[in-house]
């Protein structure tokens, strides 16, 4: 597929304009003397050589994206405000970011790990970002606990290499992981295609309607295409032969016209029953049952546009679920609430304090009104408009009308863990899942957990890893013990 050229015909220049007579051989003292500090396009080219990356995700790192679009399909006016979700048939332009999680920018796709889903929204009243995974819960419930995490999942500073000893020491020590584990080693651990995955927004989020009411709510997005996996030995070979090979089938479907979608749905509990229900409904790791709050069908999203520059608009690409729009809002999940302040500021340390003027970042279907001024690739696009509100020369104003709703809180201020429920429970919810597999998924789950622990180094780290998986179901932990001792003998 051709490219049209953006850069016009002519003559090459510097950055700043200058024609460049050789592009080949750089000013030197004489033939074959020492290089010249005056050739002003030798320095130019290397200094921006040098300065071509920016500082990778720490999370995330590997990724790819694509353009498309939201349709909403079902009237939910009576549960939220949101002008994109306003109107049946109502098109909203997306950018949607795929990712793993813990792989740094040259890693594989193929491999055992989370996969991000990072959606912005361009809506009218300024965009609206969604950051959730391919799974419906996550290994921790408070951020606070979230860099640990993900050091264990890193390159050890010692060793230079992920270590079995510290991802199954976390692990271990950590019990609410275990419904997340038990989903990343399970089949649809290494998912085949970005394409054939489900999406979900993980977190429970806040909707608000025109009458004041407010909603509790999360997203599920469900692959048109059907879910397609990958084992562990046919990850391994397609990430020697092909590292980029999710990210090359995303392009090329999207190429040849064969764009990928997504039926969108949300479950929804209304406020009151928040406090009562069975579990910590905002607990990241635990789902909604389907059967207490049914999935409703409210729309459809498709992949239709790749990007023209990967750097620009993936690489640059920012989001934070921070970006709210009206109608739509955070709930007390302790770890939404770490990502609402910590994705804004990585972005803004990672990319700059202007990530947001960047194409793929600013609004497309409504302006940004500030008075932030200056700083690393500032644009100038304020003018001469006074930085400072209130004024009296015509600047933008507050509007006096929140987001979402206020949200009942109480108690004394202190380091406290989440309310305990009734049914709250680290293992209920990993044991149905495997309960619910087929025998042949719930031998190639044991497989998966035994390959793994068995590389632990101590007896007593891999033991308590696998007495987790004992207290979400017996025969699970009786077949995973067997196995792993089998394999460190």
């Amino acid at each position: 597929m051709t490219q049209e050229a953006l850069v016009t015909q002519g003559p090459l220049t510097t950055e700043t304009g200058a024609p460049v007579a050789d592009n080949q051989n750089s000013e030197t003292a004489g033939a074959g003397g020492p290089v010249l500090v005056q050739d002003q396009l030798l320095l130019e080219k290397l200094a921006h050589f040098n300065r071509e990356r920016i500082p990778e995700r720490i999370v995330h790192a590997r990724g790819a994206g694509a353009y498309g679009t939201f349709t909403l399909t079902r009237d939910v006016s009576q549960w939220t405000r949101a002008k994109f979700l306003s109107e049946v048939g109502k098109e909203t332009e997306t950018f949607l970011r795929f990712s793993t999680v813990a792989g740094n920018l040259g890693s594989a796709d193929a491999v055992r790990d989370p996969r991000g889903f990072a959606l912005k929204f361009y809506t009218e009243e300024g965009n609206y970002d969604l950051v959730g995974n391919n799974t419906p819960v996550f290994f921790i419930k408070d951020a606070i606990k979230f860099p640990d995490f993900i050091h264990t999942q890193k390159r050890d500073p010692y060793t230079g290499s992920q270590e079995a000893d510290n991802v199954w020491d976390f692990w271990g020590l950590s019990p609410e992981s275990t419904h997340q584990v038990t989903w990343l080693f399970g089949d649809r651990g290494i998912p085949a295609t970005f394409r054939h995955m489900n999406g979900y927004g993980s977190h429970t989020y806040q909707w608000n309607n025109a009458e004041g009411e407010a909603f509790w709510v999360k997203y599920h997005f469900k692959t048109d295409q059907g879910i397609k996996n990958l084992t562990t030995d046919e990850a391994n070979r397609l990430s020697g032969v092909d590292p980029d090979s999710h990210q090359r089938d995303l392009r090329e479907s999207i190429e040849r016209g064969d764009f990928p979608s997504w039926t969108v749905q949300i479950q929804v509990m209304p406020v009151a029953e928040a406090d009562n229900y069975r579990f910590n409904p905002f607990d990241l790791t635990k789902v909604w049952p389907h059967a207490d709050y049914p999935p409703i069908e409210i729309g459809k999203l498709e992949l239709n546009r790749n990007p023209e520059n990967i750097f620009a608009e993936v690489e640059q690409s920012t989001f934070s679920p921070a970006n709210f729009v009206p109608g739509i809002g955070p709930s007390p999940d302790k770890m939404l609430q770490g990502r609402l302040f910590a994705y804004g500021d990585a972005h803004r340390y990672r990319v700059g304090i202007n990530a947001d003027h960047l194409p793929v970042n600013r609004p497309h279907a409504a302006e940004a009104r500030t008075n932030y001024r200056d700083g690393v690739l500032y644009d100038g696009r304020h003018r001469g408009s006074k930085n400072y509100e209130p004024n009296s020369f015509g600047g933008p104003f507050q509007t006096e009308q929140p987001l979402w709703r206020s949200t009942r809180v109480g108690g004394v201020t202190g380091n406290h863990p989440a309310p305990r429920h009734a049914e709250d429970d680290d293992f209920v919810q990993p044991g149905n899942l495997y309960r619910r597999m087929t025998e042949d998924e719930k031998g190639r789950l044991v497989d998966n957990l035994a390959g793994f622990i068995s590389q632990v180094s101590r007896d007593d780290i891999a033991e308590r890893a696998v007495d987790n998986f004992r207290r979400a179901d017996g025969d699970l932990g009786k077949r995973l013990e067997a196995a792993v001792l089998a394999l460190r003998a």
